[in-house]
């Protein structure tokens, strides 16, 4: 018996492995920087040819189930692939996509999920609603905020209370009442005004509570990439830079913050890699999975600022110019910490799920 877990957790690996090793053609360690500068500002944020090769990769419809058209794959497989496009800053709505793609699995909608999983379009789900966050959204009509890269949507996905249950409507982005903003990493953040559209799913309810929480794992294993790809460029530049005719890495209160960052994001991956395990294993208790994600998502966003504020620092002068390419992901940090969930959020809802799963 023991000999077969380790057979499979052996295999599972070997698959995680080659699906990181897959995302080397679109979203490569690394990165062409080049291609995110230009993408910087430019509406509608990403690259719609690129958007469409992670369609035809699977990866949006990883963790959707095989009769639905997706892989059927889990959460440490979906992980994997995100933290691969945090490394490489890709901005291609990876996250928000899976979302929406679990939504309309929910829902049935074959024809608008066909397109999404393929990359063939873009399904914003409009979720949050001012003042609230990670809360259910209320009243028909009431601005739904923070959607990222609406500017790109062919539609949006639109939870609405009615009669004691969450309804989810299916609104073409074709004339939608939207007001687009500028993000600190060059995309838009979307306000978008409801005007009806499709009722897709009588009651969102269990359906939309998971979804978001994969996604704010997603983003934690997008921020873990971010941080990690971050650090690596740091500890090259300090094994480079030369002062007083030798490497400043060789100082050794850079060491020591350099060792201290290592630790964050050791804790960081340890913290999301236990959480995706945790969803991906039947039967967790829910209280149990709730935790679990936020302890990632509130450890994530806390680690990627650190990390990347202190990747600045360690850079000296040059890291505080734009065209240093490590201001990057400080800048994409500031704005994914928050997606999902802040940390301040995140540790609250820590705390009331651990208690509930220890009553």
């Amino acid at each position: 018996m023991s000999e077969a877990l380790d057979a499979m957790a052996a295999e599972r690996a070997e698959s995680i492995r080659m699906i990181r090793d897959s995302a080397a053609g679109i979203a490569p360690r690394g990165g062409d920087r080049k291609r995110i500068r230009a993408l910087r500002f430019q509406a509608p944020g990403f690259d719609r040819a690129v958007w469409q090769q992670v369609g035809e990769q699977g990866w949006i419809g990883l963790h959707v189930a095989e009769e639905r058209g997706g892989a059927g794959l889990g959460m440490s497989e979906f992980c994997a692939i995100a933290e691969e496009m945090g490394a490489a800053l890709a901005p291609e709505p990876l996250v928000p996509g899976a979302l929406s793609a679990a939504l309309l699995a929910a829902a049935g909608a074959e024809a608008p999920l066909a397109k999404l999983l393929a990359g063939e379009s873009y399904v914003a789900t409009a979720w949050q609603e001012a003042p609230g966050v990670l809360e259910a959204p209320g009243n028909e009509g009431a601005p739904r905020r923070f959607l990222p890269l609406a500017g790109g949507a062919d539609a949006f996905l639109v939870p609405v209370r009615e009669g004691g249950k969450l309804a989810l409507y299916l609104q073409p982005a074709g004339g939608a009442d939207l007001a687009l903003e500028k993000t600190q990493d060059g995309g838009f953040f979307g306000t978008l005004r409801p005007q009806g559209g499709e009722r897709v799913l009588e009651d969102a309810e269990v359906a939309l509570a998971s979804a978001l929480d994969e996604a704010a794992l997603g983003t934690a294993a997008y921020l873990l990439g971010i941080m990690d790809q971050a650090f690596t460029l740091t500890l090259d530049y300090l094994r480079t830079r030369q002062q007083f005719n030798r490497p400043i890495g060789s100082f050794q209160a850079l060491q020591h913050r350099a060792a201290d960052l290592k630790i964050q994001l050791a804790l960081s991956r340890a913290s999301v890699e236990s959480a995706a395990a945790l969803l991906d294993t039947p039967g967790t208790p829910q209280a149990m999975r709730r935790a679990a994600v936020s302890r990632a998502k509130a450890r994530a966003s806390e680690a990627a600022m650190l990390i990347t504020r202190q990747a600045i620092q360690l850079h000296g002068g040059i890291g505080y110019t734009d065209e240093a390419d490590i201001g990057l992901y400080l800048r994409k940090a500031m704005v994914m910490a928050n997606q999902f969930g802040p940390a301040a959020l995140h540790r609250r809802r820590f705390a009331a799920e651990a208690r509930e799963e220890e009553a």
